[in-house]
C-alpha cells in the first residue's frame, strides 16, 4: 500500500514523539511531512524527512491530508484553521479549546467550507463510540469520573483544592459540568470534552475529578443511561512517563486513528 497520507504532526512532546515512535516501529505507510512547533530553531530529534515548522501557515507547503494537534489548548485554534485552509483534516488532541463555543464553531464552519472534516480521537477514553451511538436514541444522564494519581494534578487549581501532597485517602476535589472542568483543568481534562461531545453535551455531562494518593493509573469511569439502557465503562491508563498528567492510550488512540486511514481493515 502506498503512503498516500501525508501527517503532519502539531507538538513534539511526549504525545507527539510517541505517536511518531509508534508509526515507525509499526512500519505504518504514512509520510510524516511536517513536525509543528513553537519554536523551530530548538533542536529536536525530529523523524527524517519531517521538516520542524513554527509557522501554520507553512503547512500548505507540505500538502498534508491530515494534521494531527498534539501541542496544547492555544495550538488548536491556529494550527486547525492553517490545516482546513490548506485542504487537510485536523485532528485535536486538547479537545479543551472546544469549551468556546465560538470557536469550535469557527472551525466547524470553515472544515465544512474545505469539504474537509474535524476529527476527535478517544483520548485516554474507551467505550465513546458506545457512547456516541447512544446519544442517537437520547440519553438520560452521562456521569465521567477521572481519577489520577496526586502528583499528576500538581500545578493545576487542584493543588488549592486539596492538600495533594498530603491525602491519606481518594479526594474528589471537582464535581460539576464538563465545561467548567476542562476549563479549570485544560492538561487534565481534555477527555472532558471528548465524552460530552459524544454524548450530552458541556453543560449537562457531568465530570467529578479525583486525587488519589494510592493510584499508579490514570482511570476513567463513563456511567451513562437512556433510551439504549445503560453502560459502565472503566479504564486504567498507565501515565506517559514524560507527562504524568497524559495517559499512553492518547497517542494510541492517535495512532490508530491515523492508520485507520490507510488499513484496508478499520476498527
Amino acid at each position: 500500500m502506498s503512503a498516500s497520507e501525508r501527517i503532519a504532526l502539531v507538538g513534539f512532546g511526549a504525545i507527539g514523539a510517541q505517536v511518531a515512535r509508534l508509526l515507525r516501529e509499526r512500519e505504518t505507510p504514512v509520510t510524516l511531512v511536517a513536525v509543528g512547533v513553537r519554536d523551530a530553531s530548538a533542536v529536536r530529534d525530529v523523524p527524517a524527512g519531517a521538516r520542524l515548522i513554527d509557522d501554520p501557515g507553512a503547512l500548505a507547503n507540505f500538502a498534508p491530508t491530515l494534521v494531527v494537534e498534539a501541542a496544547g489548548r492555544a495550538s488548536v485554534a491556529p494550527w486547525g484553521m492553517a490545516a482546513l485552509r490548506a485542504g487537510a483534516d485536523f485532528a485535536v488532541s486538547s479537545t479543551s479549546a472546544f469549551v468556546d463555543d465560538a470557536l469550535l464553531k469557527r472551525m466547524a464552519d470553515a472544515a465544512r467550507d474545505a469539504g474537509r472534516q474535524i476529527l476527535i480521537p478517544p483520548g485516554a477514553l474507551g467505550g465513546v463510540d458506545a457512547l456516541a451511538a447512544a446519544s442517537s436514541m437520547g440519553l438520560d444522564r452521562v456521569t465521567h469520573i477521572v481519577t489520577k494519581p496526586a502528583a499528576a494534578w500538581a500545578g493545576t487549581e487542584a493543588e488549592r483544592l486539596c492538600d495533594l501532597h498530603g491525602l491519606s485517602a481518594p479526594c474528589r476535589f471537582f464535581q460539576g459540568p464538563a465545561r467548567a472542568a476542562a476549563d479549570r483543568f485544560p492538561k487534565n481534562a481534555n477527555v472532558a470534552v471528548i465524552s460530552s461531545l459524544a454524548g450530552l453535551g458541556l453543560e449537562d455531562t457531568q465530570i467529578a475529578l479525583v486525587a488519589d494518593p494510592a493510584a499508579t493509573c490514570n482511570t476513567h469511569r463513563i456511567e451513562a443511561q437512556g433510551a439504549f439502557g445503560r453502560m459502565v465503562v472503566e479504564i486504567e491508563n498507565h501515565p506517559l512517563p514524560d507527562n504524568p498528567k497524559s495517559s499512553a492510550m492518547t497517542a494510541l488512540n492517535l495512532v490508530r486513528l491515523i492508520e485507520n486511514r490507510v488499513r484496508p481493515l478499520a476498527i
